[in-house]
């Protein structure tokens, strides 16, 4: 237990180190616009995952995002953890594609030099939108699409500079010059986004009968990468509760027994 409360210290140390110096990075950056700060049920030392939103969530994701971005991270199995069943999961994984491997020749091809293929299971990795950075560069004007994975945690305040981000779209002001195949969005550093308006109002229609708007999809979304970047975010909550009960009973026991030790000196 000693040991753990060491790490745990350890790593509140390291992060809020590593923490300043992005803070010094994206300050030389370029200015940007603040996001807004969001009410999300995994803040604060008691927060949780609200399984309904990571579902929906996840249908925004598979729905819009997924076309251009991937979550290369997480595996089809890894679904069930946010609240879908296995029979949900084996679905979904059909729905997409997996190279077969060598087949009983040892071929990997098909006699017209097309990669063999099989509906993907649960046990393969969430299948990205390309096969390479070269290919989405190519379907992209030359930008390409990051992986999500990790994107809540890439970015300084990352779930509220995510939903400030898709929901940032506007007009330029008058003076500003967006680039040709740009969009003005003042929470992208130099305020100009290669890529369009992912969400709009009734952009899917969600299975539990919540209104789609696009501030509902857009926290939805975020809640969901939130989770995909951090599944074991209840699981570390947790362990910190544990230890602070630990030291509190702990720092009590000790002070007992240093009244005790002193009251026999006296």
């Amino acid at each position: 237990m000693f040991k753990k409360i060491l790490i745990v210290a350890f790593a509140i140390v390291l992060g809020a180190g590593v923490t300043g110096l992005k803070s010094k990075s994206v300050q030389a950056a370029g200015d940007v616009a603040k996001p807004a700060s969001q009410e999300w049920s995994t803040d604060g030392l008691f927060g949780f995952f609200d399984r309904k939103q990571l579902k929906r969530g996840w249908q925004v994701y598979s729905e819009i995002c997924a076309s251009c971005h991937s979550v290369r991270l997480l595996y089809y199995r890894n679904l069930v953890e946010m609240g879908l069943s296995a029979e949900e999961v084996k679905k979904i994984a059909a729905e997409a594609e997996v190279a077969a491997g060598p087949n009983e020749d040892g071929e990997t091809h098909n006699d017209d030099g097309e990669l063999i293929v099989r509906p993907a299971k649960a046990f393969d990795k969430i299948v990205s939108p390309y096969p390479n950075d070269l290919a989405a560069r190519a379907a992209n004007a030359g930008a390409l699409p990051p992986d999500l994975s990790l994107i809540t945690k890439a970015r300084i305040n990352g779930a509220n500079y995510l939903h400030a981000l898709l929901t940032g779209y506007k007009e330029a002001p008058s003076g500003f010059k967006v680039s040709e195949g740009m969009n003005y969005n003042p929470y992208f550093p130099g305020a100009q986004i290669a890529m369009g308006e992912p969400l709009s109002d009734e952009g899917v229609e969600y299975e539990d009968g919540t209104k789609a708007t696009v501030e509902q999809m857009s926290k939805d979304v975020t809640a969901f990468l939130i989770w995909a970047a951090e599944p074991e975010l209840e699981e570390r909550k947790r362990l910190g509760v544990k230890v602070m009960l630990f030291l509190i009973i702990f720092t009590a026991m000790l002070y007992a027994v240093k009244r005790q030790v002193w009251a026999k000196l006296h």
